[in-house]
């Protein structure tokens, strides 16, 4: 052997041996040594940056995504971590074709969000015959992990069950036993007026009657005298966007907010009661799964993020993080972004963070965290800028989202 080969062997061994002593460095030699595919890892949001859902899903929701990748440190395994935006405009098709696109030629590893519950459905369904991940906070149609799950796909951030379970039993405890439905005329209204008047008939209430309305309505006048006339305790608002913002700010412009009626949003953020205002939502019922104002690490996070927006974050966005930070270490836990690795990886390891506590994913992909309720306060209540909750109550995750053994979805084990 030559001299030159023995210091190779040496400078070889060496090498190794400060692989082994630092995982970072350990991280940097898998993804030189082919670990990542392509060289990099390429996550997708695919939202409304420009239609109904674009206060509530839009922009915002890339930002929660850009922080959790800043924060990791802009590498995974070594290799580069890109972010990719997508606007579908309010359209399934472009949706589609965006998932299509990336899926196909653009190499995205995962998609981690997808903005309303028509565009969550087929995109899902084609990151299934892609064999690539995606999960999902910004849409919640509970058949996203019922008939139409997958083994690729997570919904993080909340469902109409767990909405339904929150919101029917609390106010039917606090004597909300008659309700009227206002419901956008699509899947996620569907869902969402289907799984709470189930609660509600279970639980020794009634539903009197429901007023569909097309998306983007624009006029809610006749829906709102029809709940009106109904007489129901309760007006369950199963729409959202700019759906609901107009049917708040008419039903307000009517005098039905306040009055003898509880209005209960089943999809209002933060960010709707900030461009309406304390006096045209005081008194309606909401339930979130996060609030800026919780406890202090909700509030370091959230200061942060309005840093960057200019806007205190709702749950979507503080999900939107969780999920990506939780998707990327998944990917260190298992030196590949490999789908089965990874997604073992997620399955495996429980989330606690200010978003979730003790929270892991269920086999038929739901993320069961706490929901809870609350009341939007009157003016006079609030002390401080976006002030705007008062903590009703904590339904925990097992509870909102139910049993695993009344999932529908064709992975869970009988």
């Amino acid at each position: 052997m030559t001299m030159r080969g023995s210091w190779r062997i040496v400078l070889g061994a060496l090498l190794a041996a400060l692989i082994l002593a630092n995982p970072s460095r350990r991280a940097d030699a898998a993804g030189e040594n082919g670990a990542i595919s392509d060289g990099v890892v390429k996550i997708g949001l695919i939202l409304d940056l420009s239609g109904p859902f674009s206060g509530n899903a839009g922009i915002d929701n890339a930002t929660a995504a850009k922080m959790a990748v800043e924060d990791f440190g802009g590498k995974v395994l070594g290799a580069p971590i890109e972010v990719l935006v997508g606007d579908h405009q309010a359209s399934t098709d472009r949706a589609l074709a965006i998932a299509r696109e990336w899926f196909g030629n653009q190499h995205v590893d995962a998609i981690v969000d997808v903005a309303g519950s028509s565009e969550a459905l087929g995109v899902q369904a084609i990151a299934n015959a892609r064999h690539k991940i995606v999960m999902l906070s910004s849409a919640g149609a509970s058949r996203l992990t019922n008939e139409a799950c997958t083994p690729t796909s997570v919904n993080y951030g909340f469902n109409t069950h767990a909405i339904a379970n929150t919101l029917g039993t609390a106010l039917i405890a606090r004597g909300g036993r008659t309700w009227f439905f206002i419901t956008v005329d699509y899947s996620f209204g569907y869902d969402l007026e289907s799984d709470i008047s189930q609660i509600v008939t279970e639980r020794g209430g009634e539903v009197l009657g429901h007023a569909r309305h097309p998306l983007d309505a624009g006029d809610f006048s006749s829906y709102l005298a029809r709940a009106r006339e109904s007489g129901a305790k309760v007006i369950g608002l199963a729409n959202a966007g700019r759906d609901l913002a107009q049917t708040i700010s008419q039903a307000a412009k009517s005098g039905m907010i306040p009055g003898p009626q509880t209005f209960a949003s089943l999809t209002l953020r933060i960010n709707g009661v900030n461009a309406l205002g304390l006096d045209v939502t005081q008194g309606m019922m909401l339930s979130e799964s996060f609030y800026w104002d919780l406890n202090d690490q909700t509030r370091a996070w959230s200061k942060r993020f309005f840093e960057r927006a200019k806007t205190m974050p709702n749950s979507l966005q503080a999900s939107v993080y969780s999920s990506t930070m939780h998707y990327l270490q998944a990917i260190a836990r298992a030196g590949t972004d490999e789908t089965d690795a990874v997604m073992k990886a997620m399955r495996e390891t429980p989330i606690d963070d200010f978003y979730a506590h003790y929270a892991t994913i269920r086999p038929d992909g739901v993320l069961a965290h706490d929901i809870r309720l609350f009341q939007v306060k009157a003016p006079a209540q609030s002390h401080y800028p976006w002030d705007f909750y008062q903590l009703v109550a904590t339904i925990p995750g097992d509870q909102a989202f139910g049993p695993l053994a009344q999932s529908k979805c064709r992975l869970v084990q009988p």
